[in-house]
């Protein structure tokens, strides 16, 4: 049995078919979600959203924090930004990071240290996704 799960950012629809299975962190925690879960609505914190598709195929996407609506047959995540593990750039990631890191560390002008340390943090699930989808190679 399966449910539809439609993934949506501010700039675009990430996702949109039929999955077996979703896991991702709510405020209260990690939920589980299969078919014919409870209705839910609850805000998601940063992190992975990790996908089991009807093929079993394992898929892992960024999000930075949004809304996780369940109905009896289809369950949306609206995030503002949803990346897929595919598109983030190791690199680059971890360039922004070390550059926010220092950031933090410089007292030479006022910063918002709070924006910094979740930008930190947003870089850190990042990689989480990363490591997690090179668990499936």
């Amino acid at each position: 049995m399966n449910f539809h799960l439609d993934v949506v950012s501010l700039e675009k629809r990430i996702f949109s078919g039929e999955i077996k299975k979703l896991r991702v962190s709510g405020s209260e925690g990690e939920l589980g979600i299969y078919p014919g879960h409870l209705q839910l609505l609850t805000l998601i914190k940063p992190g992975i959203l990790y996908v089991v598709h009807k093929n079993h195929k394992k898929e892992c996407l960024y999000i930075s924090g949004g809304i996780l609506e369940i109905q009896p047959f289809i369950v949306s995540v609206l995030a503002d930004i949803a990346i897929r593990a595919v598109d983030l750039d190791r690199e680059l990631i971890l360039k922004d990071k070390k550059k926010a890191e220092e950031a933090v560390l410089d007292d030479s002008f006022k910063i918002n240290k709070n924006h910094i340390l979740v930008k930190i943090s947003q870089e850190i699930a990042k990689l989480r996704v990363l490591e997690m989808m090179d668990k499936f190679k």
